[in-house]
């Protein structure tokens, strides 16, 4: 029965070194500079550098990627395994080189993108010598591409592209951006739109404004909101063919929900680890915290909720290892987006409250982790699609009831327990008939 909960021991060493690692070197390298895809910053530099030397002497660099790409192909699930040591930090995704939206793009390229587009670009984005930026929403579009309205269109041997995109990922340290445009407005809703890679220094791209979220380290933000005004690139620079952006778009965000849970397991797991700190070191009315009814009813809610959110993250991150396909785990990647939020939430907010005045100070991580639980909620597709795509996938082939009545009715259950039974019904009744005759 192949059905184990237990990591190969060799694997199992090279996460007990990443833990060590992250709390001695990364987390407070973390400390020392604005943002590690700054490349710009020579603290950074230094810092994040020999760091990475190390994660790629380890063999962990890069563990999203099959080794045809550079990556040591572990999957998924190790992927998830090592999330949950590296997502409490900042600089821990780049440091392994597993930070989106590069991981995503990455995966983009080199599912669709020519000999040519990856010898330029997916080279040095998996050597971490230049960053990425994925441009797909618009300011009117939000969650639906097929609202979208920036435009490219063919022009001879290039695309020229017009348009506004907003909250476009890591925009301003971007060598090139991932953008979604309309190339046929007159096509069925999912062929109208085709994904292209855009060098950022192509004249016309402006940056209106760089966008910050609530709790995120950095005085300028980086979700950038970006205006193309008759953007040429060159044909060839097309990802698949015209027409396939929504695929192209499926492909590569599968990957980022799943990753994105994976790394809020640790948030919550931290936030976890904190509450049991905070409930055995402080006191009140002679007790400590953790003696209290309430506070007990808090962290136990907090553990189940965790288990439950961890072993759905890691089947799922399975099934796509069993699979190779994201598309064919659309339910369990859409429903782990949609517990996502939730758990993080709640874990936080409990996390938050037992820390009292503390707790919503800047001193403590809670309010950030309180606030990126509603980034969760909305990165890569709010939760309320998510939980529509659910739904779909459940109704899909499921048989309406044969009547008025449902198949669980128990009048239809018991006429079909006596049908089934009939014999031994009559057999029964036929030795009490003779029973009695005698």
């Amino acid at each position: 029965m192949a059905w184990d909960f237990q990591t190969d021991p060799e694997y199992q060493e090279k996460l007990d070194w990443v833990e060590q690692f992250v709390r001695e070197e990364v987390e407070p390298a973390d400390r020392m500079y604005a943002h590690p895809l700054d490349m710009t910053d020579p603290v950074r530099n230094a810092l994040i550098r020999p760091l990475q030397a190390q994660v790629r002497e380890k063999e962990l660099w890069a563990c999203h990627l099959g080794p045809e790409l550079g990556g040591p192909g572990y999957g998924q699930l190790k992927l998830a395994l090592l999330n949950e040591l590296i997502g409490t930090t900042l600089s821990g995704p780049v440091v392994f080189g597993t930070q989106a939206p590069d991981s995503g793009n990455a995966e983009t390229l080199a599912h669709f993108g020519s000999p040519e587009l990856k010898e330029r670009y997916l080279k040095p984005l998996l050597e971490g010598e230049i960053a990425s930026c994925f441009s797909m929403t618009e300011p009117t579009g939000g969650s639906d591409p097929t609202g979208f309205q920036c435009r490219a269109v063919r022009d001879g041997d290039h695309y020229v592209i017009n348009g506004e995109k907003w909250f476009s990922s890591n925009a301003r340290f971007a060598s090139f951006l991932v953008l979604m445009a309309v190339t046929d407005p007159d096509a069925e809703r999912h062929r109208r739109a085709s994904m292209f890679i855009v060098p950022a220094d192509t004249p016309g791209i402006e940056i209106v404004r760089n966008v910050g979220v609530t709790g995120h380290a950095g005085h300028e933000g980086t979700h950038a909101y970006v205006r193309y005004t008759d953007v040429r690139i060159p044909a060839d620079h097309l990802l698949g063919e015209e027409g396939d952006g929504f695929k192209v778009a499926q492909v590569r965000l599968g990957g980022g929900r799943i990753h994105h849970a994976m790394r809020t397991v640790a948030l919550v797991r931290r936030s976890l680890e904190l509450m049991l700190e905070r409930a055995v070191s402080r006191e009140t009315r002679g007790k400590r915290l953790g003696d209290l009814q309430m506070v007990q009813d808090m962290i136990a809610e907090s553990w189940v909720q965790l288990e439950q959110f961890r072993l759905f993250v890691l089947r799922t991150a399975w099934k796509i290892d069993q699979v190779k396909d994201y598309k064919l785990v659309i339910k369990d990647i859409a429903g782990v987006k949609v517990a996502m939020p939730k758990v993080l939430h709640d874990v936080a907010s409990r996390a938050l409250q037992l820390h009292g005045s503390l707790g919503i100070s800047t001193e403590m991580p809670f309010g950030k982790f309180v606030l990126e639980s509603f980034h969760m909620a909305i990165a890569d597709g709010a939760t309320e699609l998510h939980k529509q795509q659910v739904a779909k996938q459940l109704l899909r082939g499921v048989e309406p009831a044969p009547d008025l009545f449902p198949s669980a009715h128990a009048l239809r259950l018991d006429e079909q327990a006596r049908a089934k039974y009939a014999d031994v019904l009559a057999a029964v009744q036929a030795d009490h008939a003779a029973l009695m005759g005698a």
